[in-house]
């Protein structure tokens, strides 16, 4: 970067690993690179690789920053706090070799198991737990008794509890038999313990619940207590759903 902390867009693509330096500058001039919602063509264009919004294909270039961005499978048992004054196994046990200091994006029960989101960016850490922007997260649950077709009727027409309506983007009947059903449900609220809640209150209580999806990241073959960078595509969509 030069003295103002700008750099030539090609390099900064290429240091993004979008393509080569050459390559970069291929799809400038083709057009596929917009700078703050403008075309760039020119191939000495300088940007602030910490403020401006980069896009090759529509897609977001996450800015570049010393900001950290982990996603997490969270094991069962496992308090979602960065400690506990019950000595507790805690999210902080997982992350013990990060030299950064981290905190969480929302919380999961102890008893909950799956996708949770580590961070030291505030306002990121911030929207995305913020139901205003509506990003959504997957839960699949297991829960007691058959489940039929009029119950997930019931789930999308939205159910209130005691603290207020939710709103169920989606639901899928995976599995159903007389003792026990599967059950993946999409909402973008972090209430405390919704999903168990909304189940109950339906007549399925949750024996067992993962969360599989926060928005574009995906839990995929994630071992429980494993942890991962997001990648640029799953951080550009996040920062784009969140208007960062």
């Amino acid at each position: 970067m030069d003295d103002e902390g700008l750099i030539r867009l090609q390099k900064l693509l290429a240091l993004a690993g979008i393509a080569s330096r050459r390559g970069s500058e291929i799809l400038m001039l083709n057009g596929s690179v917009e700078v703050n919602g403008e075309v760039v063509t020119r191939l000495g264009t300088k940007v602030d690789p910490a403020k401006d919004v980069v896009r090759v294909d529509g897609k977001r270039l996450p800015p570049i920053s010393g900001k950290v961005y982990l996603v997490l499978n969270k094991p069962r048992g496992v308090v979602s706090t960065m400690s506990d004054p019950e000595g507790r196994r805690n999210l902080s046990d997982l992350v013990a070799d990060r030299p950064e200091r981290l905190f969480h994006v929302g919380r999961l029960d102890t008893d909950t198991e799956g996708l949770i989101i580590l961070t030291n960016d505030g306002d990121f850490a911030h929207r995305l737990a913020h139901p205003s922007y509506e990003v959504d997260k997957t839960y699949v649950a297991e829960v007691k008794g058959e489940i039929f077709p009029n119950v997930r009727k019931r789930l999308l027409a939205g159910v209130t509890l005691e603290d207020g309506p939710v709103t169920v983007t989606k639901a899928r009947i995976m599995e159903t038999r007389k003792d026990k059903s599967i059950i993946e449900l999409v909402i973008h609220e972090g209430r405390n313990r919704i999903v168990r809640r909304l189940l109950d209150h339906v007549g399925h209580p949750v024996t067992r619940l993962t969360r599989t999806r926060i928005g574009p990241v995906r839990l995929g073959t994630m071992k429980p207590g494993e942890m991962r960078d997001l990648s640029r595509e799953e951080l550009g969509e996040l920062l784009d759903n969140t208007e960062l």
